[in-house]
């Protein structure tokens, strides 16, 4: 007697966890959290006055390696210069949630969006 590989049972278990992950993503991540209202940036970890994400403009930033550049639009916010040799601050894109989070390790910039509520994200968990 063969046995099938693949029961019916199987196939209702993975449709359930593809329904259960698609209203999780919808519901915790992809539109989870507030937009931010200001921007927290840290240098050298001394904290900047807040900025508001509300009027558009560009910032240079003197950091510990050299000056980064910021980039405020539409109520976002993200890197679009850097002198770190990873990129990855630039690569992070646009914030524009509250809790979110970048940073320039090399250096020493980071970036926070402040909000009453944060998004939900696994530095949170």
């Amino acid at each position: 007697m063969n046995t099938p590989l693949v029961t019916r049972g199987d196939w209702l278990v993975l449709g359930a966890s593809l329904l259960l992950l698609a209203w999780l993503y919808a519901t915790l991540w992809s539109s989870g959290g507030e937009t931010g209202g200001q921007l927290h940036i840290l240098v050298n970890g001394r904290e900047l006055p807040p900025i508001s994400l509300q009027q558009e403009q560009t910032l240079a930033i003197d950091g510990s390696i050299g000056t980064s550049t910021l980039r405020i639009e539409n109520g976002r916010v993200r890197f679009l210069s850097s002198p770190c040799p990873g990129q990855q601050c630039v690569h992070t894109g646009w914030l524009s949630h509250g809790g979110e989070f970048a940073a320039c390790l090399p250096n020493r910039i980071a970036l926070q969006i402040g909000g009453d509520e944060g998004r939900f994200d696994t530095i949170n968990f």
